[in-house]
């Protein structure tokens, strides 16, 4: 390619390099996607996608169901330690301690109870983001009910197989955020089929081989 045809490109044949982190706003946002499968990757895709949402300067909000902790990682979770240390990215875990249906020891009536405090959580969000100007930049540091540019669900769909969070309830959710809001859905092992109308994008995670089934447990650094 000429150096005339590179100049025509959205890059400019210009080599990517890192640039201060300042307030902007998505021209593009707005679609939702879903991210389910037996395969390692589903937050890690939704986390990856939030680090470049920031590096562009666009607020990003992560709410997590279903995973309080389990006997199998630490206390501490990278990701957390990351998202406190980076502009415009924030969490919050409403998971219980352990699995749903798994017999580890935990009641299965505390999962449904957190499960349905997450659901009213992201209700609750999305209804003040809906609020904000998402076409702006947003304040970086500012708390997510004041607007994000990107919400991200992690393991509601999880929620949603185990039948603690209702379909329709989550298709209500897509239904009534913002435009503008991309919104990003993770977790299940079972094909999230009523997304089928109402998801832009359905991606699935397979596993072909998993360390888990050689008897490794979490690893910190890869699963926490």
């Amino acid at each position: 390619m000429s150096d005339d045809q590179l100049s025509r490109t959205p890059g400019e044949g210009k080599k990517p390099t890192a640039q201060p982190i300042e307030a902007d706003a998505p021209a593009e946002f707005g679609l939702v996607q879903a991210w389910w499968g037996d395969g390692k990757g589903k937050t890690t895709a939704a986390l990856g996608m939030g680090l470049r949402a920031i590096g562009h300067g666009y607020r990003v909000h992560v709410l997590q169901f279903m995973k309080g902790g389990v006997s199998s990682v630490e206390s501490v979770r990278g990701e957390y330690n990351a998202i406190a240390a980076l502009p415009g990215f924030s969490y919050e875990n409403l998971g219980h301690y352990g699995w749903h249906a798994l017999n580890d020891g935990t009641d299965d009536r505390d999962h449904e109870t957190e499960a349905v405090a997450g659901y009213e959580r992201a209700t609750e969000l999305i209804e003040t983001i809906r609020e904000a100007n998402l076409s702006q930049p947003l304040e970086l540091d500012a708390p997510p009910e004041q607007g994000v540019h990107m919400l991200v669900l992690d393991e509601l769909l999880y929620a949603t197989e185990r039948d603690l969070v209702a379909a329709a309830d989550v298709i209500e959710l897509i239904e009534t955020k913002p435009d503008d809001l991309e919104l990003v859905l993770t977790g299940g092992h079972e094909r999230p089929d009523f997304l089928e109308t109402h998801a832009d994008l359905i991606t699935h995670v397979e596993k072909d081989i998993h360390p888990f089934d050689s008897g490794y447990r979490g690893r910190q650094g890869t699963e926490y």
